[in-house]
């Protein structure tokens, strides 16, 4: 494809969503999508909560897990994990709604450094997620 910055980018999630059944399940929507930065949402469901009555912790990750996809892939260069880490700062209830952005803090050639912001509807800072990627030398569509 011939397309470049933000409109690439914005077809490559779009495409990545399509195929994405487990975002597709988490019940994520796409707030906003720029070259480099990822912006979703979801609401938490009875479903999602563990035996503490509070999300499961790999729900919050998962969220995180995809606006990291989003912004590192969007480039239309196939990226993979290589190294993640989640802090959960406060629990996240039913019917929260979580919004996780990810901000780009690196693009190598090689790798890439994102930071992923998830905060409530109260605008509070649920849980901060960094994640490393490896850029593969594959194209996405």
């Amino acid at each position: 494809m011939d397309l470049t910055g933000d409109i690439l980018a914005n077809n490559v999630v779009n495409d990545m969503m399509q195929k994405d059944l487990f975002s597709q399940w988490l019940g994520i929507s796409i707030i906003e999508i720029k070259e480099g930065y990822s912006k979703i949402k979801m609401t938490v469901r009875p479903e999602m909560i563990n035996g503490f009555d509070i999300v499961h912790g790999g729900i919050t990750f998962s969220l995180a897990d995809s606006a990291f996809a989003f912004a590192c892939n969007n480039r239309n260069v196939l990226s993979v994990a290589l190294d993640t880490s989640i802090n959960f700062l406060k629990p996240v209830q039913v019917n929260d709604q979580l919004v996780a952005e990810a901000i780009e803090l690196h693009n190598g050639r090689s790798t890439g450094l994102y930071h992923i912001n998830i905060t409530n509807q109260k605008n509070e800072t649920a849980a901060v997620f960094k994640g490393t990627c490896f850029r593969t030398s594959k194209s996405l569509i």
